[in-house]
């Protein structure tokens, strides 16, 4: 895995489980998750004419992204749920806070 998918706000990636899932049974190849997903996660199988989910743990946790563009309904998810609660056990927010002040602080940040 590449070092900047290895955690996601402290929390190694791998710990966390959040990734697509491609239902074959409805993907017709548009290769539109392919093509779009911009921590490509996808590789696309020219032999069987389908994307295939190659590098989960690149998945940026909570985007659904592909779900909502595969107009052919292949692409799903854990409940979103998941990462709300994974927010409020693992601290999150605190962290998030503190980033915020950071820049705040450095005028890095658009007011």
């Amino acid at each position: 895995m590449e070092d900047k998918f290895a955690y996601w706000h402290g929390i190694p990636r791998e710990e966390i489980e959040w990734n697509s899932t491609i239902d074959e049974s409805k993907c017709v190849g548009c290769g539109m998750c392919f093509i779009s997903c911009g921590k490509k996660v996808f590789d696309y199988d020219f032999e069987r004419k389908k994307s295939v989910v190659a590098r989960p743990l690149q998945c940026m946790v909570g985007c659904t992204s592909c779900e909502v563009w595969c107009v052919f309904d292949a692409i799903s998810f854990p409940d979103s749920q998941y990462v709300k609660n994974l927010i409020k056990e693992r601290g999150i927010l605190k962290e998030v806070r503190k980033k915020l002040e950071e820049l705040r602080k450095s005028g890095n940040i658009q007011k």
